[in-house]
């Protein structure tokens, strides 16, 4: 027994002496569970990026026309009773493409909230164009016919778009799930045509008959490089990846109104970013 008593505490000595020549090494300490604490993202500062995106665009040309109508039917007995120019001539025009632009912004990072202001721009090509027309006859005026047909035509094609934004987000982590609101800038060529014919037959029985009148009359407005203004709405997340280099995901909803043409864009976006 005493024996291996002996043997016990000759083997636990060199045990201890062995430990007390080991390295001082971190993990030892327990220090190794601190590597595992999660850091949390900066948002705030100045950033910059790319990115390509497809959309699609609805052009309403119904009303394109109307203000050129007007004026070519201004002072006419026609117009005044039967409203010619309010007539709905030409349609709407869908269409879909893609494009590539970039972004520069700011954001104001506090404890749970991120807000900031952002220039976005895309090139791309939307190009919609519509026609129509409409004929009517009407007993008008006393022992007369009159027979009035109006036409109208109209093109638009947006190169360059985009949107000076404000937005607000929620941090989780390496996510930015945000939205925004702002203003809809664009450039467009609006190519406008109205065309009205008017004739008047008489119908009575005076002898000699009253003359018969008839007249054609058009007016063209060309717009190139038009500043188009609206609204700009959506939403998207940034994905932070590694020193600064984020990737971006995003919807963008954009409204515009120019020359009684109606028009919005929806797009989705891919992007890279950088923030300082």
């Amino acid at each position: 027994m005493r024996r291996f008593l002996l043997v016990a505490v000759m083997c636990g000595a060199a045990s201890v002496a062995q430990a007390a020549d080991m390295p001082d090494l971190p993990f030892l300490r327990g220090s190794f569970t601190d590597g595992l604490s999660t850091s949390t993202v900066n948002w705030g500062g100045a950033y910059i990026g790319g990115h390509a995106s497809h959309g699609a665009a609805d052009m309403d040309f119904t009303n394109s026309g109307k203000d050129l109508l007007e004026k070519l039917l201004n002072n006419v007995d026609l117009e005044a009773q039967f409203n010619i120019s309010q007539w709905p001539l030409a349609g709407k025009s869908h269409m879909q493409n893609s494009g590539f632009g970039g972004f520069i912004g700011y954001n104001y990072q506090f404890t749970e909230a991120v807000i900031g202001v952002e220039l976005n721009y895309t090139h791309g090509n939307f190009f919609g164009a519509s026609s129509g027309s409409q004929a009517r006859s009407f007993q008008y005026p006393a022992d007369y016919v009159s027979f009035a047909t109006a036409s109208s035509s109209a093109s638009m094609k947006i190169t360059d778009y985009g949107s000076l934004r404000g937005r607000a987000a929620y941090p989780v982590g390496n996510f930015l799930p945000y939205g925004f609101v702002g203003f809809a800038l664009g450039q467009a060529n609006i190519n406008r045509r109205a065309d009205v014919d008017l004739s008047y037959q008489y119908v009575g029985g005076a002898i000699p008959p009253l003359p018969n009148y008839s007249g054609a009359y058009s007016l063209a407005d060309n717009a190139p490089s038009q500043f188009i203004v609206g609204f700009a709405g959506g939403a998207g997340i940034d994905i932070m990846l590694y020193a600064g280099l984020f990737l971006r995901a995003e919807w963008e909803h954009l409204r515009f109104s120019a020359k009684n043409v109606e028009t919005s864009v929806n797009t989705v976006k891919a992007g890279l970013g950088y923030k300082f």
